[in-house]
C-alpha cells in the first residue's frame, strides 16, 4: 500500500513540500489540507498581486542576513536550496524571473498568477490532491506511529507522514496541532508591520513618499535606511517595515507605543545640509524657503518640514536667521514623531515566533520530538524582512522537507 502524506496548509510551504515529495517518490499518496476557500492566498496578493517570489542575494551567508529569527540556523538550509535554485526552478517550469533594483524578484508578467498556475500544474501532475474549507482540527499519534487528522468537516483521516504548513503562528491557538504532539512554542508576535502616528506633519501628506530617509527608535539598536511613504495612518514603506522586522519583540514590549526619529536627508550629513542652505541664500536670496525644496524632498513634505521647524511661510532666503537655520537642520536630521499603534503590512503578514528550530532537525525538517512529523515554512520560528526572503524561507524548508519526506536526504 503506498504511503499516505497529509500536509496542512496550503501555501508556498506547503505546496513545495507535496511537489518535492512527489518528484522524490512518485509511488506517494499525498493530500494538501487548506482551511480557507483558495489555496495559495499569500502568494497571490504578495508584492501587490505580482508575487515577490525571492530576492537576488545568491550567497546563503549573505541571505541569511535578512532573517531577524533563524539567521544562524538557515545557514545549511540556504547551502542545499537557496535563491539561485529557486529562481532555477522556476525558470525550468516556464516562470521566468526578473529582478529589480531593490534586488526584489518577480515573475517577468508581473502577475502573481503565472506563479500559481505553475504550482497548481505541478500539483496536477504528480495528482496530489487538494481539499480546500477543509483545514485539520485535530491530530493524534495512532498506533502504527503514523496520524489521525480530523478535518474541520469531521472527517477522519489516516496518514504515514504528516506536514505542518500552515503559515505563522498569529495566535498561540494557531499552532495547537504542534504543540499537541508534544511542541513547545516560541510566543507569536507580529513582524512587519506599519506605523500608526498622529501627528500635524503628517496630516497632509498622504501617498507621499520619499526614494531614502532614516528611521530609528532611539534607545535602541533599531536604524534602518530606505523608502519610506506617508500614509493616511502614518508611516510605511520597505524602512519601516524592516524596523518592525527587526524590532518585532521589543517594539512589542513597548505596546507599540515609543519614539521615532526620521533622518529626511541621511546622505547629507550637517556640515553639507549648512552648505546647501547657504547656496540657496546666496544664490536664491529671493525665494521664499517654502518654496525652494532640497532634493530629493516632494515639495509638499519641504513645506511642512520648514513650517515644523518654526520658519514663516513668508520668510525669504535672504532673510533666514543663522537660528532659523540652525532648527531647519535639526528638524531634517531628526524629526521626532510618536507611534502609537501598528497595522500588519497586507501584503506580507508576518509573524516572529512559532516551533523552536532547536525541536526540528534542519538537515531534513523533521521534528525531534514526535518522529514523521515535518514542520516547515512560518510555522517554524524563522522570519525575514520584506523583499521576498519569506517566501524563500518556505521554499527551501518546503524543498528539504518534500525531498526527506521522499527518501532523498542531501547533506548541506
Amino acid at each position: 500500500m503506498a504511503r499516505q502524506l497529509i500536509i496542512v496548509g496550503g501555501g508556498a510551504a506547503g505546496f513545495f513540500t507535496a511537489i518535492s515529495a512527489a518528484e522524490a517518490d512518485p509511488g506517494l499518496k499525498i493530500t494538501i489540507l487548506e482551511k480557507g476557500p483558495r489555496v495559495l492566498a499569500k502568494v497571490r496578493i504578495s508584492g501587490g498581486g505580482r508575487c515577490n517570489v525571492t530576492h537576488a542575494c545568491f550567497d546563503p551567508r549573505g541571505l541569511t542576513e535578512r532573517y531577524p529569527r533563524g539567521a544562524k540556523e538557515l545557514i545549511g538550509p540556504f547551502h542545499r536550496f537557496q535563491a539561485k535554485e529557486t529562481v532555477d526552478w522556476f525558470q525550468s517550469r516556464g516562470v521566468k524571473l526578473k529582478t529589480e533594483a531593490d534586488g526584489r524578484m518577480f515573475p517577468i508578467t508581473d502577475s502573481s498568477e503565472t506563479v500559481i498556475d505553475c504550482l497548481l500544474n505541478e500539483v496536477r501532475r504528480f495528482g496530489i490532491e487538494v481539499l480546500c474549507d477543509n483545514g485539520a482540527a485535530r491530530v493524534s499519534r495512532d498506533v502504527n506511529d503514523g496520524f489521525n487528522v480530523t478535518t474541520s468537516k469531521g472527517e477522519r483521516l489516516r496518514c504515514d507522514v504528516l506536514v505542518l504548513a500552515m503559515g505563522g503562528c498569529r495566535v498561540p491557538a494557531a499552532c495547537e496541532l504542534a504543540t499537541s504532539l508534544g511542541h513547545s512554542l516560541v510566543q507569536p508576535v507580529p513582524s512587519l508591520f506599519t506605523f500608526h502616528i498622529k501627528s500635524p506633519l503628517l496630516n497632509e501628506l498622504a501617498g507621499i513618499s520619499v526614494p531614502e530617509a532614516d528611521a530609528s527608535v532611539p534607545n535602541t539598536p533599531l536604524r534602518e535606511r530606505g523608502a519610506l511613504l506617508i500614509t493616511h495612518w502614518g508611516l510605511s514603506g520597505p524602512a519601516i517595515l524592516r524596523l518592525s522586522a527587526w524590532g518585532a519583540r521589543t517594539l512589542h514590549d513597548s505596546d507599540y507605543n515609543f519614539p521615532l526619529h526620521v533622518n529626511w536627508l541621511p546622505k547629507l550629513d550637517r556640515e553639507n545640509l549648512a552648505a546647501e542652505c547657504e547656496s540657496r541664500r546666496r544664490n536664491q536670496p529671493a525665494k521664499l524657503v517654502v518654496n525652494l525644496p532640497l532634493a530629493p524632498l516632494p515639495g509638499r513634505l519641504w513645506e511642512q518640514l520648514v513650517m515644523l521647524a518654526g520658519i514663516d511661510r513668508q520668510t525669504r532666503w535672504a532673510a533666514l536667521s543663522r537660528t532659523a537655520l540652525h532648527q531647519l537642520i535639526q528638524t531634517l536630521q531628526r524629526t521626532e514623531l510618536q507611534v502609537n499603534g501598528k497595522s500588519l503590512n497586507k501584503d506580507e503578514f508576518v509573524t516572529c515566533g512559532g516551533v523552536p528550530l532547536t525541536e526540528v532537525n534542519l538537515k531534513t525538517m523533521e521534528s525531534r520530538i514526535c518522529p514523521r512529523l515535518y514542520l516547515c515554512g512560518e510555522i517554524l520560528d524563522i522570519d525575514g524582512i520584506t523583499g521576498g526572503f519569506n517566501f524563500q524561507a518556505a521554499w527551501t524548508t518546503g524543498w528539504i522537507a518534500g525531498r526527506a519526506i521522499g527518501g532523498i536526504h542531501v547533506e548541506a
